[in-house]
């Protein structure tokens, strides 16, 4: 009784992962009786007695918790509207956007303005997936310089690691900083990261094969030695629990 299959092996609906009491479902998967079971396609992961899957594709989905990167689209006279990379637009309302009071017609620009990129977490996830934002907490932010890409959200989880690890072996070797979102948003800055790109895509294409990390060490040059490159530090985005 135990793991059926291993951790980081591929899995397809109706796989039996685990039997016995041992482990806990999370998502991705599901109990009957003594078996823990795949309810999608998705790469194994364990994490202490939780078994969960990360989907090898899919639509980003918004959920309550979610820290996501945002461009700002439009500006109203209560908020702003986000565009977070799912069907619907996002809404900042003004009471989230900071703990500094906003008088009534205030320029709301001066804090956010068209095509600004950032940093927010999902409050609330409403009725015909209305999406409320807010920027109150740790590392919300308003991002500068620095680009933009675009991996699939499933992919996320593993550009950072199991607590942060692969995030901070990027960003020790490149000196680059670099922010993940939830959404699939990946927000880079810094001197040189051209080889930071390339390993970031090697990790989207790759992440379902082992040995992955002795690949990004080969093609960035060397164990990691370096020092972490910015004010962003480098984070990963906690929050969902497909998440390190």
């Amino acid at each position: 009784m135990g793991l059926v299959i291993k951790e980081k092996e591929f899995v397809i609906p109706g796989d039996v992962i685990a039997e016995g009491i041992d482990y806990l479902p999370a998502s991705g998967v599901f109990r009957e009786k003594d078996k823990i079971i795949a309810e999608q396609i998705g790469i194994v992961n364990v994490d202490n007695r939780l078994i969960k899957l990360i989907p090898l594709t899919g639509i980003y989905r918004p959920r309550i918790g979610d820290v996501v990167i945002g461009q700002v689209v439009n500006i109203s006279f209560n908020g702003w509207s986000v565009d977070i990379g799912f069907s619907n637009l996002a809404l900042l309302n003004v009471r989230d956007a900071t703990s500094e009071f906003i008088e009534r017609k205030s320029d709301l620009s001066r804090y956010f303005d068209f095509d600004d990129y950032i940093v927010a977490k999902i409050s609330n996830v409403g009725k015909g997936n209305l999406i409320d934002l807010t920027m109150k907490g740790h590392g919300l932010m308003k991002l500068h310089d620095g680009m933009l890409m675009d991996v699939n959200s499933s992919k996320g989880p593993r550009i950072i690691g199991k607590q942060g690890s692969m995030i901070n072996l990027l960003k020790s070797l490149t000196n680059c900083m670099i922010q993940v979102g939830q959404n699939g948003k990946v927000w880079i800055s810094g001197d040189n990261c051209e080889k930071l790109i390339e390993a970031i895509r090697l990790i989207e294409r790759e992440s379902h094969i082992s040995g992955l990390t002795e690949k990004i060490e080969k093609l960035l040059g060397g164990s990691p030695g370096g020092s972490p490159g910015g004010s962003l530090g480098g984070r990963g985005l906690e929050g969902r629990d497909d998440v390190q």
